[in-house]
């Protein structure tokens, strides 16, 4: 102990002078970086990767085959198997629950709610769609969403367009949390209508609030706000994609029988091993429902006292077994939205070439931040905090090499021309509103509880089976968390003053 306790400043006084030296030089120019003496040019040496956002669970990258795996039931045959790669992400363990969405209403309502009521009723989620002409649901519509019975329940009647929106929120209040736990920022919970946090704005230098300290502006030698480069902000909160959501039901790395071979012992039909949608270990668990979902016509939820899924219509987001990746309800409970554009005739035959493989996705609408168009300077932000956006026009991709216009809902879509034209209404009811959801629900059959599923609907409607949960790009490795705690060696047992040293 008395040892430990002389050298302690011994120690310390080394880590300094390690810290202070530690990729101080660009490794290619011998230039001095963090260092105002040589112009300020910043970098995160001690980045120690991306933490987990809260209720989020790494989801490790890799390809699997997408689309159904069993007989197409229904005939549609819109969903044909095609091997994709997912990039590693982070998913929510579980849906959105009626508390969740409940705090987002309160806060919007006490942001917007005296000046833009409108924002706040636009939130709220649709509870007549619990409505039946032959049921009696009357007491979950008044009460479904805001007793504290069913807080834990997922929350459903939510539009595809509300889930996009609280996904943006929940990116604001969770960055602006961590500012404040920084001692960055003060809290602000008075902060009314173009006063409130909002990531982008913030990041733009147009945040109004009371910072409580700021970070040293090397190159100025003054102050300045936190930047994305400080690795202290998360990316985007989004709807997965539908690539995402299939790969994380599926989990198939819990079907390796070892890590290092990429062989899968089996296929999976569920978000769980075997061909039975019940329990089947030999523990006091056996017999019990995976998931909750309904098992023949008027069977909601089995006869009382047997094993059966425990729930006339949904339970608690977390009532269930969860799969592999640690997810819970990705088969059964409320189907879920997802971000995709739906079109039936997604093409098996993508070429790798243009890298249609990695992360695949239908319905990217790309968009710029506005800025003025004498000095290129971001204008100024709305009436609601945020940042003004604007559609990348034809015209201003016509030159590119990797996308040609703004919009490109129907390209590759399977028509000779890779183009579709849709007569909506007339002779089909999809559109580019129409959404990707999946999962199957209490009130679907087994066939809609496997990942290969797809179904849609209109993204300004909603149902009593649709809720939604989130999912976050994981910037870095390729493992996730490899990098966590400072990353001294590569993945071939390369220190990195090795590294550096080769490159000199």
């Amino acid at each position: 102990m008395k040892y430990w306790t002389k050298a302690l400043p011994l120690l310390c006084l080394v880590a300094i002078f390690a810290s202070c030296g530690k990729n101080d030089r660009s490794a290619t120019t011998g230039w001095k970086m963090n260092d105002t003496k040589w112009g300020g040019f910043e970098t995160k040496a001690d980045f120690d990767g991306q933490d987990t956002p809260p209720n989020m669970v790494l989801i490790p990258g890799g390809n699997f085959v997408m689309g159904f795996t069993e007989e197409d039931v229904p005939y549609d045959w819109d969903n044909i198997p095609r091997r994709v790669t997912v990039s590693s992400f982070y998913m929510d363990q579980s849906e959105m629950s009626n508390a969740d969405y409940l705090f987002y209403l309160d806060w919007t309502a006490l942001s917007y709610g005296e000046s833009y009521r409108e924002v706040y009723v636009n939130a709220l989620p649709d509870t007549l769609v619990w409505r039946d002409e032959l049921s009696f649901n009357e007491p979950y519509v008044q009460n479904y969403l805001r007793h504290p019975a069913t807080k834990e329940h997922p929350v459903v009647g939510v539009t595809w367009e509300q889930a996009r929106e609280f996904a943006r929120w929940r990116t604001d209040r969770t960055n602006e949390a961590i500012l404040i736990d920084k001692g960055i920022l003060n809290p602000s919970p008075d902060a009314k209508d173009d006063q409130v946090f909002v990531t982008d704005s913030y990041l733009s230098g147009q945040y109004d609030g009371t910072p409580r300290k700021s970070l040293k502006d090397l190159r100025t030698g003054g102050e300045r706000d936190v930047k994305m480069e400080d690795g202290m902000l998360q990316p985007e909160f989004r709807l997965p994609t539908e690539a995402e959501w299939e790969y994380a039901a599926l989990a198939l790395p819990g079907l390796q029988a070892n890590e290092k071979d990429e062989n899968y012992t089996d296929r999976r039909i569920y978000p769980w091993s075997g061909t039975s949608v019940r329990y089947q270990r030999h523990d006091k668990n056996q017999g019990k429902m995976y998931a909750n979902f309904k098992r023949r016509g008027g069977d909601y939820m089995g006869i009382a006292g047997k094993p059966n899924d425990g729930a006339s219509i949904t339970t608690p987001v977390m009532d269930n077994y969860p799969n592999d990746f640690g997810l819970y309800n990705m088969a059964g409970n409320v189907n879920e939205w997802v971000l995709d554009l739906y079109r039936p005739l997604t093409t098996q035959d993508l070429s790798d070439t243009e890298n249609h493989e990695l992360n695949a996705f239908r319905g990217n609408n790309f968009r710029d931040v506005a800025r003025d168009p004498v000095d290129g300077s971001v204008l100024p932000k709305d009436s609601l905090g945020r940042l003004r956006y604007e559609y990348v026009k034809d015209e201003e991709a016509a030159q590119r090499d990797n996308y040609k216009i703004g919009r490109p809902y129907d390209y590759l879509d399977g028509d000779e021309q890779s183009f579709a034209e849709y007569a909506t209404n007339e002779h089909t009811l999809i559109s580019d509103k129409a959404r990707v959801y999946k999962g199957g629900s209490w009130a679907d059959r087994a066939y809609w509880l496997s990942p290969g599923t797809r179904r849609f609907m209109e993204e300004d409607k909603s149902s009593r089976t649709v809720g939604f949960r989130c999912a976050m790009i994981s910037m870095g490795g390729e493992s996730g968390e490899q990098s966590r705690g400072g990353r001294t060696k590569n993945r071939f047992g390369i220190s990195p003053k090795k590294r550096r040293r080769a490159r000199r």
